[in-house]
């Protein structure tokens, strides 16, 4: 067992022990005048920090609309109980795959907090404006940055590839802006909005900037999804390491042919359509015309590693859990 802090303890008092708060009897005014007591449980405010870090810059909150901002993000994020605790479950299977691209290309890790809040790390999610993967590209802009995209095959959902996409854009956004939040701003709301604000309104950092709603809060939200993934325990997620979701181990084919049929494809190489389509969710029909005979890495996932009593268990970051 780790040793529990006391961050723990009060986290666990707070939102884990519900049965030992004490509970303020709210009287109600029946339609006959009688009093009847309606009991319910204490909320708490989560802890707004003097500073916090994000992406190697230390970000002072003492500045009343970047508090409140944060503020806001935070209280509604940490009881937002459901998609929270899927990323710190998703986390775990997804942040080994993601996090070395980022450095290999040169992208402060921070940034994978992005891929958090644009889809909590749901490799199908769609949005209703139809950007697509955990990196959420609209298909112009993934086939700008190199994507493939068409009615067999969509590499939004290609997480390495559009690991590698995104950090292309991130890459060129940073050489525009020099800092990071410019760059996680622009991510919401494009390069071109972001670069005539800061010309029009004079200033060098996104922090500063006035926008609409939607893009004033998203770089708070980035940064209170990285409070909360660094320090779950503080805002009542008590995830066992058995609860976190594991990578699989696969091993790829390469396909430089058309395939007719995937499902026989699949039953050929020992796993079934559906395994396919959910290790490969890039692939988007049940054929392959591949007329130029372009190489296609397929995953196969390790049979053993499709149970959870013989597959490898590993936890990425110990602050998850309290195992």
């Amino acid at each position: 067992m780790k040793s529990h802090s006391k961050n723990l303890y009060a986290a666990m008092t707070i939102f884990g022990a519900m049965s030992v708060l004490p509970l303020s009897p709210v009287y109600a005014q029946s339609q006959s005048g009688q009093k009847s007591a309606r009991v319910f449980s204490e909320v708490y405010s989560p802890e707004i920090p003097r500073a916090v870090t994000f992406a190697g810059q230390k970000i002072d909150l003492d500045r009343v609309d970047m508090y409140e901002r944060l503020d806001r993000e935070l209280t509604s994020m940490a009881y937002t109980h459901g998609n929270t605790q899927l990323v710190l479950k998703r986390a775990n299977k997804y942040f080994p795959e993601i996090i070395p691209i980022l450095r290999k290309n040169g992208i402060h890790e921070d940034l994978v907090y992005i891929a958090c809040i644009e889809s909590f790390l749901n490799p199908r999610a769609v949005s209703v404006a139809g950007a697509a993967g955990v990196w959420q590209f609209m298909k112009g802009t993934g086939q700008q940055y190199g994507l493939e995209i068409n009615q067999y095959v969509d590499e939004r959902y290609n997480l390495e590839k559009a690991t590698e996409a995104a950090c292309k854009y991130f890459r060129k956004a940073y050489e525009k802006y020099g800092n990071w939040e410019s760059v996680a701003a622009s991510y919401n709301a494009g390069t071109a909005r972001i670069s005539k604000e800061l010309d029009a309104q004079k200033q060098t950092t996104a922090y500063n900037l006035f926008l609409n709603d939607e893009t004033s809060r998203y770089i708070y939200r980035m940064i209170s999804m990285k409070l909360i993934m660094e320090n779950p325990q503080a805002y009542g997620y008590l995830l066992s390491d058995a609860q976190l979701y594991q990578p699989v181990r696969t091993k790829t084919v390469t396909v430089d042919y058309p395939v007719e049929n995937w499902a026989e494809w699949a039953s050929k190489h020992g796993i079934s359509y559906m395994q396919l389509r959910d290790f490969n969710p890039w692939i988007r029909d049940k054929s392959l015309p591949n007329k130029t005979g372009k190489a296609y890495s397929v995953k196969i996932p390790e049979l053993k590693d499709l149970k959870r009593s013989s597959q490898q268990h590993k936890t990425y970051n110990s602050n998850w859990t309290v195992d």
